[in-house]
């Protein structure tokens, strides 16, 4: 698990007695090279990561990933959120191998989890019956179908996995990154690794500063991106809220109650609204766990219902919280010194175990405000895969971001400006997206901004850095939008196919015989024409269908 401050990390296991010093010199000398060569680097193991690493992959190339956390998947598994989806997700609108990761995690369910046969036989499962996703689900079945969709690659060699590992410098040759240095987060070891491509896809950017690559943080000015929901003055360091998300399902008569965290903050707990979890969730029934939205907080994120399931195997539903009321907007997380980082993250944490006390204690009863509390909450942290209970990684909403080729900006999607006339089209779409500009509170003090948006195309220009011929892709949230577009561009479909264009874009330049370079492949119609058809064929959509009739 990555060193997260709210978090301690786990020592490591005394070397078995039986071992011989020759042995242990292969290991380190193996397992542990101090340097690594390979084709494309992937630096971050999150969705954008993992979809980057099977592009490159599928076209034949050598793929080092690395990730600060033990689980790949990012804010899928170790950030523990369940997918946001658009609504015709389950007809169109994705890309072929995130459909594959979708099946694959209903046909997990259907062949390893005590399902009732009616749930079983239903084409769309929703394991949570959750109304955020028509997919909600534990996070530890995405880490499988994720591990098996990568393993075929592991054991051909094709692929070097390094886990809880971190980013800490860039060797560079005028733009070039000709290799990167990693730490170990459990050892402390360095190790390099040297790439032809290297594709950032850490959740918030973290080789755009290593490597001298321009970048943009928190909310651009209204001047710069003509955007109406802009302020008038750039403000670098309001970005969006973090969250450290938790399971929790309930126990009806037995105690649960954790100790008072060190910095309650009851205050903070209460500032959006009073929270109700799906009213009792001891009592309520079926038809009510099933109704509601937004505003029944046990339903709307549940990841386990256990009406899916043969009788007795849940004790309860399992509750997802990725609520208002953990949403740490309180101070930056990007561009601070390291012990700052893990200093609001443990406040962040604080806030998160706050909500919990919070509901276990003080929580009023709907049907009798005189009776407080839900002591039979209980913390979940098997489901998220950490003995501190909480999520393994923090919930981030917002990345450093390139100065790209092309910047997507409101005016290029927004319902309100664009009308009947949808999203700007872009000649070199990559992809295509569709999510409301939805913002959580920021650190600059803003509340929610929600703009309603037009089906979106993805430029590939605002996966390269501007004027530069890097080797480096963006791969994940830092690609080239804005704090308001970034709204709608950094849900799970999309940061998968950003990540999946970004590592095909990469092999395919390593595959040319005319030894192209991204920038090339972008600027040159015809050349970009030969792409785009590639990327076709493997399954990506570049244009939206009539959406009119859905």
């Amino acid at each position: 698990m990555g060193d997260l401050g709210y978090l301690e990390p786990p020592s490591p296991p005394a070397a078995s007695a039986t071992w011989t010093e020759t042995t242990l010199q292969w290991h380190r000398g193996t397992l542990h090279a101090s340097h690594l060569s390979t084709d494309i680097l992937v630096a971050g193991g999150g969705l954008g990561g993992v979809a980057a690493a099977l592009g490159a992959l599928r076209r034949g190339r050598r793929v080092v990933l690395t990730d600060e956390f033990e689980w790949l998947g990012g804010q899928l598994t170790s950030q523990a959120v369940p997918p946001d989806d658009h609504t015709w997700v389950e007809r169109f609108g994705v890309t072929r191998s995130y459909r594959a990761l979708r099946d694959g995690i209903r046909q997990y369910y259907r062949d390893h989890y005590p399902l009732t046969e009616e749930a079983r036989k239903r084409p769309q499962l929703n394991p949570g019956a959750g109304y955020v996703s028509k997919l909600c689900h534990e996070p530890r079945v995405a880490v499988a179908v994720i591990d098996a969709m990568l393993a075929p690659f592991l054991g051909s060699g094709q692929l070097i996995i390094k886990k809880q590992t971190k980013p800490v410098s860039c060797q560079m040759a005028d733009s070039q990154i000709e290799s990167v240095t990693f730490r170990d987060l459990s050892t402390g070891a360095k190790f390099t690794v040297s790439a032809a491509y290297v594709i950032d896809a850490t959740e918030l950017g973290d080789l755009l500063p290593l490597s001298g690559t321009p970048y943009v943080t928190g909310f651009e000015s209204r001047r710069d991106t003509g955007e109406p929901s802009a302020p008038e003055e750039a403000q670098p360091q309001n970005s969006q809220a973090v969250s450290i998300c938790f399971a929790v399902d309930h126990i009806e008569g037995e105690d649960h109650t954790i100790r008072s965290p060190p910095h309650t903050n009851t205050g903070a707990i209460t500032r959006e609204f009073t929270p109700n979890p799906g009213d009792d969730p001891a009592l309520v029934n079926a038809d009510q766990r099933r109704s509601g939205g937004d505003m029944n907080l046990w339903t709307f994120r549940r990841i386990a219902a256990r009406d899916n399931f043969t009788p007795g195997a849940y004790q309860s539903d399992i509750c997802l919280v990725n609520w208002p009321m953990i949403d740490y907007f309180e101070e930056p997380i990007i561009d601070v010194p390291e012990s700052l980082y893990h200093s609001r993250l443990s406040a962040a944490a604080s806030l998160s175990y706050s909500m919990l006390y919070y509901l276990q204690t003080e929580c009023p009863h709907p049907d009798d405000p005189t009776t407080k509390g839900y002591p039979g909450l209980r913390l979940r942290g098997d489901i998220t895969g950490t003995s501190h209970g909480l999520a393994m990684a923090p919930y981030v909403r917002e990345s450093r971001r390139i100065k790209a080729i092309t910047t997507v900006v409101e005016g290029d999607l927004s319902l309100d400006i664009r009308g009947a006339a949808g999203a700007k089209p872009y000649p070199d779409s990559v992809g295509i997206g569709m999510y409301r500009i939805d913002l959580h509170p920021s650190t600059g003090g803003d509340t929610y901004i929600d703009v309603a948006c037009c089906p979106f195309q993805i430029p590939l220009g605002a996966l390269l850095p501007r004027n530069r011929r890097s080797n480096l892709i963006a791969g994940c949230k830092n690609i080239g939008t804005t704090h308001i577009t970034n709204g709608c561009y950094r849900l799970h479909p999309v940061e998968w196919n950003v990540g999946e264009v970004a590592g095909l874009l990469a092999a395919w330049c390593m595959n040319s015989a005319k030894g192209l370079h991204p920038v090339d492949v972008q600027g040159d119609e015809a050349l970009f024409a030969e792409f785009q058809r590639m990327i076709v064929g493997e399954g990506i959509e570049v244009e939206w269908p009539d959406v009119s009739g859905y």
